[in-house]
């Protein structure tokens, strides 16, 4: 949620909801895993899952050192956009593939509610309920930010929530970086 927040104030209502799709796909690749039985082995694999748990530590403390380089939040027009359009995507999809939780979550979901007895057809209702309801979330939190006087009031302490943010990605993956199961 944190990197929707960085990467819709600093880029606007587009970096939002692009860093949201990179989420969306990044929810994909858990749900295919998942589904192929592949979750079950990255949760029950002590290398496996310390790989993955570090890999996401190492990018949010990243993006998080990232923060703190930009010394305000205005809206970024010297790269271009097509570039910047990668990156909110890219930014939000690796967020959410090297996030650790993000796989026991799905594995959670797939073990308690999907079974290898569900039939395919729910199976498949099931997990679109499950990204569509992602997807609302994510444009509701954008549309959020994006309202005049919530733009407003972050604007004016444009440097103060960059760096709080900053910290707050920093926290996370230190706090990631040293979950233990």
């Amino acid at each position: 949620m944190v990197i929707v927040i960085r990467n819709t104030l600093v880029g606007g209502r587009s970096a939002g909801y692009k860093t949201s799709f990179g989420i969306l796909a990044g929810n994909f690749v858990h749900v295919t895993y998942c589904v192929a039985g592949i979750g079950w082995l990255i949760a029950n694999s002590i290398v496996a899952f310390g790989v993955l748990k570090l890999a996401g530590a190492a990018y949010l403390i990243f993006l998080g050192f990232s923060s703190f380089r930009h010394n305000d939040m205005t809206r970024t027009a010297s790269i271009d956009a097509h570039q910047l359009s990668r990156t909110w995507f890219v930014q939000g999809f690796f967020n959410n593939v090297l996030n650790p939780k993000g796989t026991l979550f799905f594995l959670g979901v797939f073990t308690t509610v999907i079974t290898p007895d569900t039939p395919v057809e729910t199976t498949i209702m099931l997990v679109a309920i499950m990204l569509l309801m992602c997807a609302l979330f994510w444009v509701t939190l954008v549309l959020t930010l994006e309202a005049s006087g919530v733009r407003r009031f972050i604007e004016r302490s444009q440097n103060v929530v960059q760096r709080v943010f900053g910290v707050v990605l920093i926290s996370l993956g230190l706090r990631v970086a040293f979950l233990s199961r």
